[in-house]
């Protein structure tokens, strides 16, 4: 199975920043630091590249995650199931959760936080 869904807090927090921002996308990549934290950009800010796959709509915002991440994180044995949450602490520097004192956190079997 192959999916991403949303906690109440994480869509709450979304329609936060889609009121201030618009249209917004998540994209999870497999990077360190501020990479490894799924990231919101404005819709049409980021450049989604060909190593990226659509893993699913969390709100109305696509969530990209990139294709060897998923890769990895689907040969855990469960597929790929992923829950975004929002929880207390700071976005990523470029993520629009940044200065929010609330930041995205995915959670899955494949990576248990």
């Amino acid at each position: 199975m192959t999916s991403v869904s949303a906690t109440p807090e994480a869509l709450a927090l979304l329609g936060e920043i889609v009121a201030e921002h618009g249209p917004v996308l998540f994209h999870q990549s497999g990077g360190c630091c501020d990479g490894s934290s799924p990231m919101c950009y404005p819709a049409g800010e980021f450049r989604v590249g060909a190593g990226d796959v659509l893993l699913g709509i969390v709100g109305d915002a696509p969530f990209y995650i990139g294709a060897l991440q998923a890769e990895a994180w689907a040969g855990s044995g469960d597929g790929l199931d992923l829950l975004l949450d929002a929880v207390p602490g700071r976005g990523g520097m470029f993520s629009l959760d940044n200065g929010r004192e609330r930041r995205f956190l995915i959670r899955s079997g494949a990576c248990a936080v």
